[in-house]
């Protein structure tokens, strides 16, 4: 009865280690393809995984690392990891970043038109890769503004993001309506 016992601790042990280990998604491993409805699918050795979602697990700092990419249907359990998104050929990068950017909608501020505070709100307008716009923030250093080395995460009153790819191309005049909230 006793080895009974030890060999169902020992299964059920071998059961959860594999249930812990990451699978990582290669080119060699896998290949991902867009469906006649305009989805993202991967197939995996001999199965296809017809719609999938893929994350960023280090949204503001990896852009392109530690993806996750998970089935859709039945319980959205993980396919695996994209340790990197560079290594995949144009075809399949260009998939999974059109994929992430519906999920991950952050238009990205080109210009700063102006900065206004007033009662205790800034009033941003901006220049952005999807047009001229405004929206509204906390006044001062407040954690509306993320700086990730160059990179600008601000969050707007409403909790959309908008992103400066690099705050070092910013004209020095630019650069100076945003200085109080770095």
């Amino acid at each position: 009865m006793i080895k009974m016992e030890k060999d169902i601790l020992e299964l059920e042990n071998e059961k959860l280690e594999a249930g812990l280990k990451i699978n990582y998604l290669t080119p060699e491993n896998c290949e991902f393809y867009e469906t006649a409805g305009g989805f993202a699918a991967i197939r995996v050795g001999e199965k296809d995984y017809g719609h999938i979602n893929v994350l960023r697990t280090f949204p503001f700092s990896a852009l392109w690392e530690f993806l996750s990419v998970r089935e859709i249907d039945g319980k959205q359990e993980e396919i695996g990891i994209i340790e990197d998104l560079n290594l995949f050929d144009k075809a399949s990068f260009e998939l999974i970043a059109k994929q992430l950017e519906i999920r991950y909608f952050m238009p990205k501020i080109l210009k700063i038109i102006s900065i206004k505070e007033e009662y205790g709100h800034a009033y941003w307008k901006v220049v952005t890769d999807k047009g001229t716009t405004m929206f509204t923030t906390v006044a001062g250093a407040s954690g509306a503004v993320s700086k990730i080395g160059n990179r600008i995460i601000v969050k707007d009153s409403d909790e959309n993001r908008f992103e400066i790819e690099n705050v070092t191309a910013l004209a020095p005049k630019e650069l100076k309506k945003i200085d109080l909230y770095l």
